[in-house]
C-alpha cells in the first residue's frame, strides 16, 4: 500500500504542540484591520486550539 500523503492545505493552517494538542491562527486578521478595534485585535492574534469536534478531522488530514 501506499503511503498516505499529508493534506497540504491543512499542513499549512494547524501544527500539533509537544502534547499532541492541534493549534491553529484565528480567522480576521488577514487584512481590513483599521476598522477592528485593538481589543479584538489582539484577541484574534492569539493561536488558540482545535475544538474537539474538528480534532479527529484534522488529525487524519495531517497524517497523525
Amino acid at each position: 500500500m501506499p503511503k498516505m500523503k499529508t493534506h497540504s492545505g491543512a499542513k499549512k493552517r494547524f501544527r500539533v504542540t509537544g502534547s499532541g494538542k492541534l493549534i491553529h491562527k484565528k480567522a480576521n486578521r488577514g487584512h481590513i484591520m483599521e476598522k477592528k478595534n485593538s481589543k479584538r485585535a489582539r484577541r484574534l492574534a492569539a493561536p488558540s486550539e482545535i475544538a474537539p469536534a474538528d480534532a479527529k478531522k484534522v488529525k487524519r488530514l495531517l497524517g497523525i
